[in-house]
């Protein structure tokens, strides 16, 4: 698109199926480079990618074009795919239905950057699911707790 500039930051935020603890150090930072991969294909910059054994956040910038929806599916359908053919784990990997996706302004991508990049430090003192609703909150989203990390 001729003359036409923009700067969109997405956080994502995404978990396992059932909160486990399945992303292990064992293939953690190979998903983190698989995932790179799928975003780049995409036509998209991944900026920092980091989480904990169940879940994960990225921080990326897309081009106006870009269906976040498609993006997350593709990224969840074909990393799981990648870890279930590789065997990385001993059961069934599967990622929770939906997402969070927040935006974020230029002048915040260092403190998100940051805080993704700490997330080991982070989770010493709050759980995920506070963490998520936190997010919730902040960017006023409307959300009922009974569906928070279920896949119905």
């Amino acid at each position: 698109m001729a003359n036409t500039y923009t700067q969109l930051y997405f956080h994502i935020v995404f978990a396992v199926k059932g909160r486990n603890n399945l992303i292990i150090n064992k293939f953690k930072n190979d998903l983190y480079k698989y995932i790179t991969g799928i975003v780049t294909n995409k036509n998209q910059k991944l900026i920092i990618i980091n989480g904990m054994p169940d879940h994960i956040h990225i921080l990326l910038s897309t081009k106006p074009n870009c269906n976040l929806s498609d993006l997350v599916r593709d990224i969840k359908a074909n990393s799981s795919k990648w870890i279930n053919e590789n065997d990385f784990i001993p059961t069934k990997f599967e990622w929770q239905t939906g997402f969070g996706a927040f935006t974020v302004s230029q002048s915040n991508i260092k403190v998100v950057l940051n805080y993704i990049k700490k997330q080991e430090e982070h989770h010493k003192k709050k759980s995920f699911k506070n963490e998520y609703i936190d997010f919730l909150k902040a960017y006023e989203i409307d959300y009922d707790d009974k569906y928070i990390f279920t896949d119905e």
